[in-house]
């Protein structure tokens, strides 16, 4: 397996509730390195530009509003197989579905306010991390 990077984000619900350094910690004790990191609130533009994919699903505008609705901290965590290990630690989209000990068993609060994103292929990483950052944000 390679070192990859990958793209995290730590959802308004789980800013809100002060759960920013109990994520990053999980991600750290899985091996996962965060080599960039920014708290920041989404505009609606950027929301609606960065989840322009799920344009035309009926979720589409209630995500936007939910990611606008506070701050959150987007990161690039790199490490072996960082994409995989990433989603493994978040664990299933629906929180009901969710593992015992990842990230949305233990913090999400509904399907939508999850507390976390993760990039789901090396070409989605690539992109969703140019979003975010310039290759000087960087630093590993």
């Amino acid at each position: 397996m390679s070192v990859e990077r990958t793209l995290s984000i730590i959802k308004p619900d789980a800013t809100r509730r002060n759960l920013t350094g109990a994520i990053v910690d999980r991600f750290e004790k899985a091996g996962l390195r965060v080599v960039a990191q920014r708290r920041m609130q989404l505009s609606t533009a950027q929301a609606e530009a960065f989840y322009g994919v799920h344009r035309e699903r009926p979720f589409f505008k209630s995500l936007v509003e939910f990611m606008t609705s506070g701050p959150v901290v987007v990161q690039v965590l790199e490490g072996e197989g960082a994409i995989a290990k990433n989603r493994e630690v978040m664990g299933a989209t629906n929180p009901a579905n969710a593992a015992a000990g990842t990230i949305r068993k233990d913090f999400a609060e509904s399907i939508e306010a999850n507390s976390v994103h993760g990039s789901d292929a090396p070409e989605t990483a690539a992109n969703e991390i140019k979003f975010f950052f310039s290759d000087l944000d960087i630093v590993g």
